[in-house]
């Protein structure tokens, strides 16, 4: 489905709210309802589509939104406690859920993500639902590598996704 007819379907619940910050990968677009945050979007990315009519810009329910991404990026925060409303097929939100449970710095490949949602021959629908995470570093795609240990795709870039993992194995060598 594409961004504007997941739009509509977010506005059919609540209303949208979004804001726009710069941080060490970029400017972030953020947009949440009353469910919770519901994207994390890089400005930058290929993928960016308009925003739909009827979105707000208000930065006042992203407070500890930005509060705690500005902790990750500064190496203070490993894990965030968020209330989030991804949209997606019960299949995706599977993906996504595992996703949360690889823990700071540590990757895993394709394979063993699908393995780990109890699917082992859904390897390519596992990067497609990966590459579909509305929450990006939040949820944390950019944990997840090819079986050879390479970067493959991120929808913010693989300089990005490089930065991301360099940033946590960082932060966890200076324990």
């Amino acid at each position: 489905m594409t961004g504007a007819g997941r739009a509509k379907r977010w506005q059919a619940i609540s209303e949208v709210s979004y804001t726009r910050i710069d941080s060490p990968v970029g400017k972030l677009l953020l947009a949440a309802d009353a469910q919770g945050l519901r994207l994390v979007r890089f400005e930058s990315s290929k993928r960016a589509a308009p925003l739909p009519p009827g979105w707000k810009e208000d930065n006042t329910p992203f407070a500890e939104v930005i509060r705690q991404l500005r902790a990750y990026f500064g190496g203070g925060l490993r894990e965030f406690e968020l209330r989030l409303a991804p949209e997606g097929t019960e299949f995706q939100l599977q993906v996504w859920n595992s996703l949360r449970t690889i823990p700071y710095g540590e990757t895993i490949s394709y394979a063993q993500l699908a393995q780990k949602i109890g699917n082992p021959h859904a390897v390519r629908a596992v990067g497609l639902a990966n590459g579909c995470n509305p929450i990006p570093i939040i949820v944390p795609c950019h944990r997840v590598i090819g079986s050879n240990g390479s970067l493959t795709g991120f929808g913010g870039g693989l300089a990005n996704k490089k930065m991301l993992l360099d940033l946590e194995s960082r932060q966890l060598r200076l324990l």
